[in-house]
């Protein structure tokens, strides 16, 4: 495996901070090329996504380390970023919620846990499943999507070698090859970017294809603290031609940029 293999950087400890700095930087602009590779697949997967989710389906990340605690990031952004349920996209840890902070030793190797958590969220064959496994090989993931797989629902993953395990196990594949971390097996670098990369990919096209973003703005976010009352409002003042005042009464009285534009437009 390709992001078990050794570091073509050697002698770590002897380099300057500077030198260690730009040779990260180096090798983490190798990302989004690697991931160009793959963006027919990764289409594949938004489109069956939009489907399922046009149809009362959710999204599904399921994910053990790092790859578990990305999916939940991802799944997590979605209500404020888009007003969705919370219940639309959902992030899967291995070992919980308290895995997201700490390691729960033996989760990812249980092929039991997976299916006990998709099902305290009534996993169906109408809703779509991610595997995020750098290695592809995590058997918590691959015991997820065989049990998707099982029950008729289609099934993604995002890899960081080729031919895993975890790819074998699903409908639609999309495995970014990144090659050898910085540090020898470190795969919260680079394998760990390309994920948050595709993961950002997913949701974010997924939700604009869902109607969820109009003209390049958050239409729907939720209007959480002031900061986002502020960009909402000025939302409103670009698409409407209002002063700031009138608009934020706008979107005070209406609750969200979309409503307070629809109401004004009546």
């Amino acid at each position: 495996m390709t992001t078990e293999t050794a570091s073509k950087y050697q002698n770590l400890e002897k380099k300057t901070v500077i030198e260690i700095l730009t040779d990260i930087n180096t090798e983490d602009k190798t990302v989004p090329l690697a991931i160009e590779k793959q963006l027919y697949q990764i289409e594949k997967v938004v489109f069956e996504v939009v489907q399922k989710m046009k149809n009362g389906g959710r999204l599904f990340y399921i994910g053990a380390g790092t790859s578990g605690r990305l999916g939940v990031v991802d799944a997590s952004e979605c209500p404020p970023t888009y007003g969705v349920p919370h219940d639309w996209v959902v992030g899967l840890i291995a070992g919980g919620d308290k895995a997201i902070r700490k390691a729960v030793e033996g989760s990812e190797d249980s092929k039991t846990l997976v299916i006990d958590d998709l099902k305290a969220y009534n996993f169906s064959k109408n809703d779509f499943l991610i595997g995020i496994a750098a290695s592809g090989r995590t058997p918590y993931v691959i015991a997820g999507l065989q049990f998707a797989n099982q029950i008729g629902a289609k099934t993604g993953c995002i890899v960081c070698n080729e031919n895993s395990v975890v790819a074998q196990n699903c409908h639609f594949p999309i495995e970014i090859i990144v090659g050898p971390e910085y540090v020898s097996g470190s795969t919260r670098m680079k394998a760990g970017t390309a994920q948050k990369l595709v993961l950002n990919m997913i949701s974010t096209a997924t939700m604009i294809q869902l109607g969820r973003v109009k003209g390049n703005k958050m239409v729907d976010m939720q209007l959480s603290n002031e900061k986002l009352v502020d960009r909402g409002t000025k939302m409103i003042m670009d698409d409407l031609g209002i002063d700031y005042e009138k608009a934020n009464a706008l979107l005070l009285k209406h609750g969200s940029v979309r409503m307070a534009i629809e109401a004004f437009v009546k």
